[in-house]
């Protein structure tokens, strides 16, 4: 059975213009029927489900505050319970990250806390329509490890306006507070946020291809000088201290998931429960299932797919744990485009091990449509 779960929280205070996820801004009314709805899912899973990582993201999980977080938490631990030595993760906000709240967070044995920084610039924070300060950041992430917990700050470049210097000062800032991790991601513009239909208008810009390989380049170089491992295309640790529920997914094994949007992969079938936190809600209230899509995945897909995130791990795959895993060899996935890709430098095999060169993680999305859908 799986061994890792996952709750999506909705509510946050406000949605940034570049968010794309399952979020419910403004409505804090709705706490105590998204508590019901959510105890109302996991019923379904008929007894506990023992996990070794937890991970509530969102949304801002902690936004709920010290209260219904902490029956969220009960909730949550009561049907997946952490074996002992598991990882428990929550996603946070600087502004909501108080010290009533991390007390909560760890008297609920909550071990990792995942800071939405993005910067510590004031232009590029006004711009990604943040609500908070660089001073935020640094009171939260003392917050936190005050109570000692793990920190991971998320970081994110590419934004319009940003300069190679400011980008510097983001990273130099951040490795200053010693957090055990830290994500960096390149600004995306998704189909049905403010910021798709602001650039389509001309009022947003990205950076460039060139000017974004370059700030990848620069995160990599100051965080691996800075003592961190660069263990996943866009994932630095402390030795020891990677994100562990996260690699569940990189390595393509099985997680349960619960809550608006959530996403879970048990018994070889994908399932995706309604978007919508009304629909959700609804659903569970009437006896109703809240799953929107479902699949299972062919054995050559689930092949691909591993195959796709496996090679995001800078460790790369064990071509022979693959292939006995899988029944199909990487070799046969990859089929000519090993060759072209090995020649050109974007990949690199090393005894029983294929991985990608850094040139290979800087075009690595334009990689794995030649391995998904060939």
């Amino acid at each position: 059975m799986p061994e890792a779960a996952y709750i999506h929280v909705p509510f946050c205070r406000h949605r940034c213009g570049y968010c794309n996820f399952t979020v419910l801004a403004g409505r804090d009314d709705l706490g105590s029927a998204y508590l019901k709805a959510l105890a109302l899912e996991l019923a379904q899973l008929g007894h506990k489900q023992a996990v070794r990582t937890l991970f509530i993201g969102g949304g801002t999980p902690t936004h709920l505050g010290p209260a219904w977080l902490a029956e969220l938490l009960v909730l949550v631990r009561a049907w997946f319970p952490l074996e002992p030595g598991g990882e428990f993760s929550v996603e946070a906000n600087p502004r909501d990250l108080s010290r009533a709240t991390c007390q909560t967070l760890a008297a609920h044995g909550i071990t990792r806390v995942s800071l939405g920084a993005q910067s510590f610039d004031p232009g590029k924070l006004r711009t990604l329509e943040r609500d908070h300060t660089a001073q935020d950041i640094r009171a939260a992430v003392a917050c936190a490890q005050e109570q000692n917990l793990d920190v991971s700050l998320d970081l994110i470049f590419g934004v319009p306006g940003e300069s190679s210097a400011t980008w510097q000062a983001d990273l130099s800032q951040a490795v200053a507070l010693a957090p055990a991790h830290v994500s960096t991601y390149g600004l995306t513009f998704e189909r049905g946020t403010t910021f798709w239909g602001r650039r389509l208008r001309g009022e947003l810009a990205g950076l460039g291809d060139d000017a974004e390989r370059d700030h990848y380049i620069l995160a990599a170089d100051h965080l691996i000088g800075a003592g961190f491992e660069h263990y996943e295309v866009s994932n630095f640790s402390r030795p020891g201290r990677a994100c562990r529920h996260n690699e569940v997914y990189w390595a393509a094994d099985e997680y349960w998931a619960a809550g608006p949007g959530a996403a879970r992969y048990v018994d070889g079938r994908r399932e995706v429960n309604h978007k919508s936190p009304f629909t959700w809600m609804q659903r569970l209230e009437r006896g109703r299932s809240p799953v929107a899509e479902s699949e299972t995945l062919s054995a050559d897909g689930r092949a691909r797919e591993a195959l796709v995130l496996g090679l995001r791990r800078l460790a790369g795959i064990e071509l022979g744990a693959f292939a006995t895993r899988f029944g199909v060899s990487a070799d046969f996935l990859l089929g000519e485009n090993q060759a072209r890709w090995l020649a050109a430098g974007y990949l690199e095999r090393a005894e029983d091990r294929l991985r990608l060169t850094r040139e290979g993680l800087l075009i690595s999305d334009w990689l794995w449509g030649h391995v998904l859908f060939e």
